[in-house]
């Protein structure tokens, strides 16, 4: 696009002009856990805020990518002059990601995180289907792929690996986060790794052959020995057969906005996110932006 045709669109957005690149500038992880309920708390986004923050990240001129994409510097998705930003769903519930059967059909339920999500990108030209997603594949209250049991909102436990599957084949990434959301720091290495290496199972077990290269830490904690984090093996006791797991980015709980890639500085194994909480993401977005702090293509 020309420079001047991109600061005009850039005017009248009624956003700032970032055109001049700046590839060392920081890139907002946005991190979400519930979507849907009647007000926002500390693990849930309303519907209405939810848009809400991914009308502030358009009109800012931010278009999303995944995690790794940010490791191979791969900004294709995002146009000159406009800068990336990673929404990063944890835990897998079925507010994020819904189905409903009609006339013995699928369809995504347009009230859940991805029917937003789509229906967003329906009037917003640029927004591709670029989001992370940290799956739970053993825990309870309906944390397992997206729902596991009629009770939540009736979703079915044939539905999860579907689920999953879509999201691989649509263009987003999937991420490790424990089996059942594991506090790593209380527990010994041995129940680190199989409750990752189990997680990794599960979700080669919907998308076969999917390369997992994320990992976000339950509540920020890590091990007691670090580096099983993103690397390391468990032997099934019943066929003796050993699965290894090894991982490019972990993902902290907190910490602002992510150093770019090319930043001598910049830690894949402890990228950290800004979570939804409030207004927190409004406020981060529109800073990096009128600071002239971001990462700009």
């Amino acid at each position: 696009m020309d420079r001047r045709l991109l600061l005009l669109s850039w005017c009248l957005l009624g956003a700032s002009a970032p055109v001049t690149p700046n590839h060392l500038g920081r890139i907002p992880v946005l991190e979400y856990h519930v979507i849907g309920g009647d007000k926002n708390e500390l693990y849930t986004r309303t519907a209405a805020s939810f848009r809400a923050d991914l009308e502030t990240a358009y009109r800012l001129g931010y278009r999303p990518i995944t995690i790794a994409q940010m490791l191979d510097k791969d900004f294709r998705d995002v146009p000159a002059g406009m800068s990336p930003v990673v929404f990063v769903f944890d835990d897998a519930s079925d507010s994020q990601f819904r189905y409903v059967e009609r006339n013995g059909k699928l369809e995504i339920d347009p009230t859940s995180g991805m029917g937003i999500w789509l229906d967003f990108a329906k009037t917003h030209p640029g927004w591709n289907n670029r989001a992370v997603f940290c799956m739970l594949n053993g825990a309870a209250a309906g944390h397992n792929f997206f729902g596991d049991n009629p009770k939540f909102h009736g979703q079915k436990k044939e539905w999860r690996f579907l689920k999953v599957k879509w999201l691989a084949d649509q263009g987003f990434e999937l991420c490790d986060h424990t089996l059942w959301h594991m506090k790593l720091n209380e527990y010994p290495d041995a129940a680190v790794q199989e409750q990752i290496a189990r997680n990794a199972m599960g979700i080669d077990s919907a998308a076969p052959g999917y390369k997992i290269r994320t990992i976000a830490l339950p509540y920020g904690l890590w091990p007691k020995h670090r580096s099983l984090a993103w690397d390391g093996a468990w032997t099934d006791p019943k066929t003796k057969q050993t699965h290894a797991y090894r991982f490019d980015a972990v993902l902290e709980v907190a910490g602002g906005a992510s150093r770019s890639p090319y930043d001598p500085q910049f830690d894949s194994k402890s990228i950290p996110r800004i979570q939804a909480i409030g207004d927190d993401i409004a406020k981060q977005l529109q800073t990096l932006a009128s600071s002239n702090a971001r990462f700009v293509k």
